[in-house]
């Protein structure tokens, strides 16, 4: 009888723990079919969040489609490198970038963990397609493969608008901040960079020397001014224009050397384009401003022919860390 009860006792404790290993596998077959790991909370959260409608955007003669965004977004392509400097500011997962002229403080989006979508205008469809994206974010670069990509997901303008660039580099922040779950994190890094613009605007306020800002490219120069696409020097930095009937274009306006001698800034901003678009930043802008007649302005005389990071000022403006990095370019003019 003895034997017997502990027999009995012994097979009833095998079962408990045969019980018990079946409820763990069943657990760890449970997490590994499962690929959203998020905790509850989060997901609650995120689904109050959705879904998101992003209003239709006009954009010189464009216009952008509204677009409602149904979940948060797991497979992101940005052909917008200012965008995408925001979303990594952000900690944002991306999934495809066009590589070609990636800026090199962005280089680990040029490795083999994301995808080539092609060229800033020249977008690869069928790369695009293949990854089935859930929302391609361009800005005015691809204006023209709008339609396209259009029908291969949701596509989002997130340029920026020179005319009005506080007001629309925020809104381009905090609607990264609204789709990615970051709202406090891009409410905190637009505000650390508007501080920024206050303390460089304390230098330019009381101070008497006037910009002008060109863009160099193949030795031929083009002038900006207020309200152009490096006008936030003037319109939002306050740096006084030495000339404040530029043409507002695109492109900027024609200028040529005795131009600059003319006008005779005390400052000269120079965007180096060739040392941003070619390889190893090959360039000889430097080599054909710096000549006799440019040498003839007070900022050559004085020794602020300033040539801004054209990684930053050409390739990749609108996002936060290269806007901080623009206000920090001229504040260090002004210290």
């Amino acid at each position: 009888m003895k034997n017997w009860k502990f027999l009995t006792v012994l097979m009833a404790m095998m079962l408990l723990v045969l019980a018990a290993c079946g409820t763990k596998d069943e657990a760890k077959k449970e997490d590994k079919g499962s690929t959203d790991n998020k905790p509850a909370e989060e997901k609650k959260e995120e689904a109050k969040a959705y879904p998101i409608t992003i209003p239709a955007i006009k954009n010189g003669e464009e216009t952008f489609k509204e677009v409602t965004l149904d979940k948060m977004p797991e497979k992101v392509v940005v052909f917008d490198y200012g965008f995408l400097d925001t979303l990594d500011a952000l900690d944002v997962k991306v999934a495809g970038v066009p590589q070609k002229s990636v800026p090199k403080y962005l280089s680990k989006y040029s490795g083999k963990d994301y995808v080539n979508v092609g060229a800033l205008k020249e977008p690869d469809f069928e790369a695009i397609s293949s990854m089935n994206p859930d929302v391609i974010f361009i800005s005015g670069r691809q204006a023209a493969a709008y339609d396209e990509l259009s029908k291969i997901a949701p596509t989002v303008f997130v340029g920026v608008d020179n005319t009005n660039f506080v007001e629309s580099f925020k809104e381009t922040t905090e609607l990264a901040g609204k789709i990615f779950g970051k709202e406090k994190e891009a409410a905190d890094a637009f505000a650390a960079y508007e501080a920024k613009v206050e303390e460089v605007k304390a230098k330019t306020t009381s101070a008497k020397e006037k910009a002008l800002i060109v863009l160099g490219s193949e030795g031929s120069l083009s002038a900006y001014g207020p309200g152009s696409r490096f006008g936030v020097i003037h319109d939002v930095y306050g740096v006084k224009p030495a000339d404040d009937k530029i043409e507002v274009s695109t492109h900027g306006a024609n200028a040529s050397f005795e131009y600059v001698r003319d006008t005779n800034p005390d400052i000269l901003f120079v965007v180096d384009r060739d040392a941003a678009v070619t390889p190893e930043g090959e360039s000889g802008t430097k080599a054909a401003i710096e000549n006799e007649i440019v040498g003839a302005t007070n900022a050559a005389k004085n020794g602020k022919i300033v040539y801004l990071d054209p990684q930053v000022w050409y390739l990749s403006g609108g996002g936060l860390t290269s806007e901080t990095q623009k206000v920090e370019d001229v504040l260090k003019v002004f210290n």
